[in-house]
């Protein structure tokens, strides 16, 4: 089937461009890694990857530029879904090669690498769900609502790559072999599917979007993100004395577990008192839209009736 063809060029080449460019850079730290003989041979493996996954983002990125003023967001998760898929798979074989060479200390390099990565990462989602092409959506504090939504998403994308940094930037004492492997992967699929629960409550919602009915994602992060990780953070403390942790971001999750408890404390509380009123104000539209109906067909009646009388009195 020929796809449609993208209602947002600049769209399209932005996400493409900026993929393919956080992909040659992580290849570029892949290549670098290794020496003589399988310098090369590494280089030809990336850049054969590179170009069949160029080719398979040649249509998903067309079928996301087709979808980006609409309420969808299918073929977003699914180049989402794809991108973090390949680049984590590269980004553990290079946390993989710092483990080896612990005599390469190269803090500005393995810095570098995290910098990329919590830049590349989260802007890639805000283009995914395009809030300025949402043209359904006109209200001006309804979209500030779903950016502020999105925004949490962001800082948790940070918090996720974060730990997941600790793995491979410089470190006095290092982690047992099981603690990094959990570690790494756990924040793999929290990756691969937390942003694609928020890209599908856009979907799910439609046209008709309710920010504060977005229930789905803040209840996930809450526990797989802001308590989970407290637990991650401070047994890396207390523990393995890890003096890298970030007490900022534990402050943040902490403030977050206080803010969406009193949220949904009162979106509970919301429902409960909303039934009724809305119960009366169906009750009060229905009878407003009821009165005036009978009354057009009256009229039309008395109008046409006395035509017929007065052309028979002037026939006869």
């Amino acid at each position: 089937m020929v796809p449609p063809p993208p209602t947002n060029k600049p769209h399209v080449c932005l996400s493409t461009i900026l993929i393919m460019s956080s992909m040659a850079l992580i290849d570029a730290y892949l290549v670098e890694q290794n020496h003589g003989p399988r310098k090369i041979g590494i280089c030809i493996m990336v850049m054969v990857g590179d170009i069949c996954f160029l080719i398979v983002l040649r249509y998903v990125a067309v079928w996301v530029g087709a979808e980006v003023r609409t309420a969808k967001r299918g073929y977003a998760m699914i180049l989402w879904f794809l991108y973090i898929f390949v680049l984590e798979i590269k980004v553990y074989f290079v946390y993989q090669n710092y483990k080896a060479d612990r005599k390469s200390l190269d803090a500005l390099a393995r810095k570098a690498l995290t910098l990329l990565l919590s830049i590349c990462i989260p802007v890639l989602f805000v283009v995914l769900v395009a809030i300025d092409h949402m043209e359904y959506v006109r209200a001006f504090k309804k979209r500030e609502e779903i950016r502020n939504r999105l925004f949490w998403v962001v800082v948790d994308l940070l918090d996720i790559l974060d730990i997941q940094a600790n793995l491979w930037e410089p470190q006095k004492k290092g982690l047992p072999l099981w603690a990094e492997g959990l570690m790494f992967f756990y924040c793999y699929i929290l990756l691969l599917v937390l942003p694609c629960v928020s890209l599908s409550e856009i979907s799910m919602q439609g046209i008709n979007i309710v920010p504060h009915k977005m229930l789905l994602y803040p209840i996930l992060s809450l526990v797989t993100i802001n308590i989970i990780t407290l637990f991650i953070r401070g047994g890396n403390m207390l523990l393995y004395r890890d003096a890298r942790v970030s007490g900022i971001l534990i402050g943040k999750n902490i403030l977050a577990i206080i803010l969406k408890t009193c949220s949904f404390v009162q979106y509970r509380r919301q429902l409960q008192n909303a039934p009724p009123a809305f119960g009366v104000e169906l009750q009060k539209n229905s009878v407003a839209h009821a009165r005036p109906a009978p009354t057009p067909p009256q009229v039309v009646m008395q109008d046409q009736t006395p035509l017929p009388e007065v052309t028979t009195c002037e026939h006869t």
